[in-house]
């Protein structure tokens, strides 16, 4: 299948995705401890309370309060995918979300042809999958 380009724009790409929270602190500490499994550190602070996380100098995900000023909820059908090399990879951030409090949404298990998955749940409900795709 050939992409189409109009407009003058070229292909898009996933830049970043953000959370919300209503236990900022709680969060940070959550996402500090997680995402240094995936290589991914504190940025800078957000002027909600949050946190802005990257590589490199490159911002990727974000934990933040809400910008209305209403509590963060969960979105029903939302999850956050990280991508690993290896399934022991895919082993260690789920149980690294559980130990730190999150709640488990299907263990680490094949689910297709070479498809390794696992979902947890942040200490907020927000649905976070790891994976990796083997040949």
């Amino acid at each position: 299948m050939e992409v189409q380009r109009t407009g003058g724009f070229g292909m898009g790409v996933l830049a970043y995705c953000t959370v919300g929270s209503n236990d900022l602190a709680g969060a940070k500490a959550f996402y500090d401890a997680l995402l240094a499994v995936v290589g991914l550190a504190p940025l800078f602070e957000h002027p909600s309370g949050g946190r802005v996380y990257g590589r490199d100098g490159s911002f990727s995900f974000a934990v933040l309060g809400p910008y209305d000023g209403q509590p963060a909820t969960v979105g029903n059908g939302s999850m956050v995918a990280f991508c690993f090399d290896r399934r022991e990879e895919v082993d260690a951030f789920h149980q690294r979300a559980l130990a730190l409090g999150g709640a488990t949404e299907g263990g680490p298990d094949v689910r297709g042809p070479g498809w390794y998955f696992a979902y947890c749940r942040d200490l907020d409900g927000n649905k976070l999958c790891a994976y990796c795709l083997e040949p």
